[in-house]
Parts: structure tokens; C-alpha cells; sequence
């Protein structure tokens, strides 16, 4: 196959297995990521991970603050684009810049679409306790993932998953059903589904009250939700006014509550701490009070005086 003239767009971890690929098989022309922002205690700016492989690949990096801006639209017109590539960029492409390619645009989505509309498929994915999630490569249009299924590839969600590994792995498959998307392309083969209107669901991004527990959800929601939260901003709950992190839970969805209600503590044994959810009991294993390291549970309930009957909130 003759390798494409490629604009890419595409920002975080997540889009770098994508580039990877696409600088083995074919001219990536420019790399356009979102401008470096201040990140960690120190608020450092650093470059996107996207940025700093296409530097490594001394291919050209554009960081515009407005796609619409014409002389960036001049820029991408000069280089006679096949086509773009778009992987967890972060904006949505203006039509001005959709139209300059000439196969379009396509758009590496980590969800089965029409599941999972939005800048969240992953998280969502797994706080909906989805048994099966995958990569979608769809032709890019003006709306929030609306476009055209080209090629979707499924895959189980193990039960080990959280956002972290997940992401992971999906970004690796992003890579490959791309580069066999490419390849159908190049040889006016690769199909063009519509999206089923009846069946969107939607991926907003995530908020931090995304993480607080829900403990009037079942001890199966509950432990669903810390899986999708992992990574950003991650589950947590208040006790005597501070908040305190999840690092570990576990749903024991057949354990009997009694009388307790949801957040209530009914057991402290070992190194965990065992609370009620609104079906079932969820397992704490190891926590992070605030400003204060890692620890198991049952060390943070001793320092804190918890005992059977103290409601977490």
C-alpha cells in the first residue's frame, strides 16, 4: 500500500500507541495536539504525550488555541492531506477542517458506538458494568461522535479492569483496527455503517463528585464505579469531616446488612473494613486520609476511633 499523507490530532497517553502506528506506515505530516497546561504539586508545564513522541519522530507539532484560526486551515490545506486521524484530541473539528482531506477525517473512539458518546467512553463503560466494550474507527463529522461507523472491534472487560488498564489496552487496539481501517481505505474497501440514533448513550467527562461513594448503590454499582473513577478523580467518602480516598474496595454483593443502613460500618476484621451498601456489603482494603500516606482500612478505623455502627458519608 502507498502510504498516506496524514494530519494526526491527538493529545494524552491514550493517543500515542495510534501516532506510533501511523509514523511506521505512513507520512505524518503534522502532529496537532492541545497546548502543554500546568500539571502535578508543582503545576509544571509539560508537553502532551502525543507532542512529545511526534518530537522524538521529528514530525512537526501545531498546537493551535483556535482550529478555525485561517492560517492554520492554510497550513493543513498546503499539505494535500489523504487523510486526518483524530484519537482523544479533545475539540471538535470544525467542518472548515473536516473537508480538507481527502478521505476526511477518521476518529479512533474507544467505545462500541453508538455506546458511549463523549469524552468518557471508557469510564462510563465500566461504572455501567459493561461486559464488552471496544474500539470504533468513525468517520468524523460535526457533531459528538455522530458520524459514520467505518470498522468496530469488540472486546471482553475483564473483571481485573479499571480506567487505567483499560485505556491501556484499548489504546494498543485503537492502533491496530486503525491501521487495518487505513489499509481498506486506501483500497476503497472499508464499509460505512450508519450509527443506530435509538441506541446513544453518552460519556460526559467526569466531574470529582463522579468519585464520592454512593453507598445507597449496591456493593456491585459501588465497585463498578471505583473501577471507572480509578486514575481521576478516584473513589472517596467522608468521616468526621475529611475525606478519605479508596485505594482498594471489594463488593461482597451477597453479604446480609442486617439492620444496617448504607454507609454503615458492621464489621472491622482483619485488615479490612466492611460496610453496608444499599444491597450487599462493600470491603474496604486500603485507604488515603488526607494528607497522610497509603494504609489498610482497619489501621485508618483504629486511628480514628470507627467502630461497628459509625456511618461513612
Amino acid at each position: 500500500m502507498k502510504p498516506l499523507r496524514v494530519a494526526f490530532f491527538g493529545t494524552p497517553e491514550f493517543a500515542v500507541p495510534t501516532l506510533e502506528a501511523l509514523a511506521r506506515q505512513h507520512h505524518v505530516l503534522l502532529a496537532v495536539t492541545q497546548p502543554p497546561k500546568p500539571a502535578g504539586r508543582g503545576l509544571t508545564v509539560r508537553q502532551p504525550a502525543a507532542a512529545r513522541l511526534a518530537e522524538a519522530r521529528d514530525i512537526e507539532v501545531a498546537q493551535p488555541r483556535r482550529l478555525r484560526d485561517p492560517e492554520f486551515l492554510a497550513r493543513l490545506r498546503a499539505l494535500d492531506l489523504d487523510v486526518g486521524v483524530t484519537a482523544a484530541y479533545g475539540r471538535i473539528l470544525p467542518p472548515a477542517l473536516l473537508e480538507l482531506p481527502r478521505f476526511g477525517v477518521l476518529n479512533v473512539h474507544a467505545s462500541l458506538l453508538p455506546r458511549w458518546r463523549g469524552a468518557a467512553p471508557i469510564q462510563h463503560a465500566l461504572i455501567a458494568g459493561d461486559a464488552e466494550t471496544g474500539i470504533t474507527i468513525m468517520q468524523t463529522e460535526e457533531g459528538l461522535d455522530t458520524g459514520p461507523i467505518r470498522l468496530q472491534r469488540r472486546v471482553t472487560v475483564a473483571a481485573s479492569d479499571d480506567a487505567v488498564t483499560l485505556a491501556a489496552s484499548l489504546a494498543q487496539l485503537g492502533a491496530e483496527v486503525l491501521t487495518e481501517a487505513l489499509t481498506l481505505l486506501a483500497a476503497d474497501s472499508l464499509p460505512v455503517t450508519p450509527q443506530d440514533e435509538g441506541a446513544v448513550t453518552v460519556a460526559p467527562p467526569l466531574t470529582a463528585l463522579d468519585g464520592h461513594v454512593r453507598w445507597h448503590a449496591s456493593a456491585v454499582d459501588i465497585a463498578n464505579r471505583h473501577r471507572g473513577v480509578a486514575g481521576w478523580p478516584g473513589s472517596s467518602f467522608e468521616f468526621g469531616g475529611s475525606r478519605v480516598k479508596v485505594l482498594e474496595l471489594t463488593a461482597l454483593p451477597d453479604a446480609e446488612t442486617g439492620a444496617a443502613a448504607p454507609g454503615q460500618v458492621v464489621r472491622l476484621t482483619g485488615d479490612v473494613v466492611q460496610v453496608a451498601a444499599g444491597s450487599g456489603i462493600v470491603e474496604l482494603s486500603t485507604v488515603k486520609p488526607a494528607s497522610k500516606g497509603a494504609m489498610s482500612a482497619r489501621a485508618w478505623a483504629n486511628g480514628r476511633g470507627v467502630r461497628v455502627g459509625a456511618v461513612l458519608v
